[in-house]
This record gives C-alpha cells, sequence and structure tokens, in this order.
C-alpha cells in the first residue's frame, strides 16, 4: 500500500442551486463535487504538487473504446506522448478489491499502461504492469522523458 499525504490546496469550491461544484484545474472547468470527484482532485494535486507530474502531461476523465464498450477513466499521465500511468478514483468508503483492479485492467486493453493506481483517497495501491501480469509498488514511478 502506498502512504500518500494529500498535499494542502486552496480548492476552489462553489454552490448553486443546492449543489456544489470544484474547480478542475487539470480540466478548467467547474465539475460536480461528488465523494468520488473529491478523491480524485485530492489526487491530482498529490500527483502535481508532491510527484511533480506536470499539468500538461494529465488526462481526466476521458472516453475510451474497451471493445464495444466506451468507458471513461478518471485520471491518466502520459510519458513520452504515450499513456503511462492510470488512475482509477473511488469514494473514501469503497473496498478496492479484485473487481476494482479487473475495471483498470480492462482500460489497459485499451491503452497499455505501464503502472496503474487504485485509490479511494484513504488506501491507495500502485502497480506495475508486465506482459499479462502486476506487482505491487511502494511508491510511485517517477516521470521519465
Amino acid at each position: 500500500m502506498l502512504t500518500i499525504h494529500f498535499p494542502e490546496h486552496n480548492f476552489r469550491i462553489k454552490k448553486e442551486k443546492n449543489r456544489h461544484s470544484i474547480f478542475d484545474e487539470v480540466r478548467r472547468r467547474w465539475v460536480a463535487l461528488t465523494p468520488e470527484e473529491w478523491v480524485r482532485q485530492n489526487f491530482l494535486q498529490y500527483l502535481m504538487q508532491v510527484k511533480k507530474y506536470p499539468a500538461s502531461l494529465i488526462s481526466v476523465e476521458k472516453i475510451i473504446k474497451v471493445g464495444e464498450l466506451a468507458k471513461r477513466y478518471d485520471i491518466v499521465v502520459y510519458n513520452k506522448n504515450n499513456p503511462w500511468l492510470i488512475v482509477e478514483c473511488k469514494e473514501s468508503n469503497t473496498v478496492i478489491d479484485a473487481k476494482v483492479i479487473e475495471q483498470v485492467m480492462r482500460y489497459n486493453m485499451a491503452l497499455a499502461i505501464s503502472y496503474f493506481v487504485i485509490t479511494n483517497g484513504n488506501k491507495s495501491f500502485c502497480y506495475a504492469i508486465t506482459g499479462h501480469s502486476f506487482y505491487e509498488l511502494s511508491d510511485l514511478p517517477g516521470l521519465y522523458f
């Protein structure tokens, strides 16, 4: 399991018509502030502030084709113009189990990534993918160019 301390960040949050929104600095737009979005926004800040991954190499909530199905990933970090690391965010009370890993591995069929992270904000796990297997890492990999 990764030890992650989310950095302090002054999130921009607003309330309109009994609905809270948060400004996503990567997408540069307001999005609904759901429990999963809170985890995603904190993890984005961790990637940018702590791991120093440039925002320009991060993609958030894009649609990909997995077979005939259209799926939406949470976060993908690119390296040398290729998808390199995917992050699957769940709300804090979601158990991280084999079902979540299977979800990410399905996304990998379309993206061919090298690493994946699964987080619910309380627990986070990072894995390296080699062929058809994967193994757990104790930290996120450093970004190389």
